[in-house]
């Protein structure tokens, strides 16, 4: 590989993020890391996100720019990109979010480093205040999974990594996506394939470095802030429960204790919440189902949430 051949693709879905979009795009071009080029995939938009991701290709040839007619969802979208990765490294972005200007350099760094297979990074919400969205701080289950930097590590020796479930945070080795893609036509695709990425690399680096700041919408149309429509809140709890049957099945019990504490702490009670007061008794039904199957585990025994986690949601 030549000095200016690209290092890594960044990988950038987004659907109807003309407003967001410009500021993820610069965020790329502010990196202190040079060697990357970025795969940029209009998932059937209806504003004007087709346009700018165009634009972007058309003015910088590490931008390459793919159109979905129609909506085929983040998984797809995803996907799609992944097939078209020829880099020795892939990362992700969601279009709505920005990474910090020395995320790339950090992440690859590490990765030329230690050699290992995986690398994941910090992240921050960013809130709108009523004027422009300002980062809160690294909430306390992404700092127990990336800090203290641990390097050449498994699942097996730290469990904790299994909380940091988001695309984005991370960027691993072209080849370790060779028999992996994201789950399409649900919400929430990014949670099961984490877990397969921990499990199936050979080691895998953490670092308490903040890499993404991920963008809560005050428009509240983030997937994230939907888990009151009951088709969401399904694909939710199948990702929880899928992330939960791959840790469980490659032995990592230890994870599996990490994640029910994380659930029980902190995605549970708002759902049940929602539960209590929602006008379809379907809801409920679904919510009580997935209570009696983490019950059911032989893990769940071990599990001691933190009440205190819940309060960090408001970070």
């Amino acid at each position: 590989m030549t000095a200016s051949a690209p290092l890594v693709t960044v990988i950038v879905p987004g659907r109807d993020i003309g407003g967001f979009a410009p500021a993820a795009l610069d965020s790329l071009l502010a990196q202190t890391e040079r060697r990357w080029q970025a795969i940029l995939v209009d998932d059937g938009s209806t504003d004007d996100t087709g346009e700018i991701f165009a634009a972007a290709a058309a003015s910088d040839r590490r931008f390459r720019a793919l159109t979905h007619a129609a909506s085929r969802g983040l998984g797809a979208a995803r996907n799609a990109a992944l097939d078209l990765v020829d880099t020795p490294l892939v990362g992700f972005l969601d279009g709505d979010d920005e990474l910090t200007p020395t995320a790339l350099e950090r992440l690859s760094g590490t990765l030329a480093e230690t050699g290992s297979d995986l690398v994941a990074g910090a992240y921050v919400r960013s809130r709108f205040d009523g004027e422009r969205y300002l980062p809160g701080r690294v909430q306390p289950w992404v700092a127990a999974a990336t800090s203290p930097a641990r390097m050449g590590t498994t699942i097996l020796e730290h469990p904790a990594a299994s909380a940091n479930i988001v695309a984005w945070s991370k960027m691993s080795r072209t080849e370790l996506w060779r028999d992996v893609r994201f789950p399409e036509g649900v919400a929430y695709e990014d949670q099961i394939v984490a877990q397969l990425l921990y499990t199936r690399a050979r080691a895998f680096d953490v670092i308490p470095d903040t890499v993404v700041r991920w963008r809560l919408r005050a428009d509240g149309t983030s997937i994230t802030q939907g888990r009151a429509q009951l088709r969401v809140v399904r694909d939710y709890l199948a990702a929880l429960r899928g992330g939960i049957r791959v840790l469980h099945e490659a032995g990592a019990r230890a994870a599996v204790v990490a994640r029910l504490e994380l659930i029980l702490a902190m995605d549970l009670p708002p759902l049940l919440d929602i539960a209590a007061t929602h006008p379809d008794p379907e809801y409920s039904g679904v919510v009580a189902s997935f209570v009696a199957d983490i019950e059911a585990l032989p893990e769940f025994g071990d599990a001691h949430p933190d009440p205190a986690l819940a309060a960090a949601l408001a970070w």
